[in-house]
């Protein structure tokens, strides 16, 4: 069962969620820009630490677990699916070509854009609320696994005369 704070927060996103061709194009658009941000941040070296891979330190790593530390404690289960699908964009980062990337941050972004812009008719929710740029992962993860579910939607009442 879902703690009643993060059962707020999560409830706050689906309001701003609430069209399904929405919802599926950020089901596409949440993994590539978590992992464009991931492999972004992952350029950024800060130190040498010759026993992590690639021997420095990186902002990547930092951001990992500043984001990793928030997930954990809004929901163990649910933070360590996010915080193992996050650990491995930082291999496939550092597969993928820089231009790939970058691609990849402007598909990501362009194709969640649109879900809002096009079906959605509301602005993404993180513009209000910035802890919501870290909620979408975790909103996901638990409709995936089934510890969250939308709530049925209200059926507005016909105002046809037939």
């Amino acid at each position: 069962m879902l703690n009643p704070r993060l059962l707020a927060l999560f409830d706050d996103y689906a309001s701003s969620h609430q069209h399904p061709t929405n919802r599926l194009t950020h089901k596409v658009a949440i993994p590539l820009i978590v992992l464009h941000i991931v492999a972004m941040l992952d350029w950024v070296h800060l130190f040498a630490v010759p026993a992590l891979p690639g021997g420095s330190l990186t902002l990547g790593h930092v951001a990992w677990a500043l984001a990793t530390l928030w997930y954990l404690r809004a929901d163990v289960k649910l933070g360590l699916i996010v915080a193992a699908a996050m650990a491995l964009c930082f291999p496939l980062g550092r597969m993928l070509p820089m231009w790939s990337v970058v691609a990849i941050a402007v598909g990501g972004w362009l194709v969640q854009l649109a879900g809002h812009a096009v079906w959605e008719k509301k602005s993404p929710s993180f513009l209000t609320n910035l802890v919501h740029a870290l909620v979408g992962p975790l909103f996901f993860v638990a409709m995936l696994t089934g510890d969250y579910s939308l709530k049925p939607q209200q059926i507005a009442p016909s105002t046809s005369g037939a």
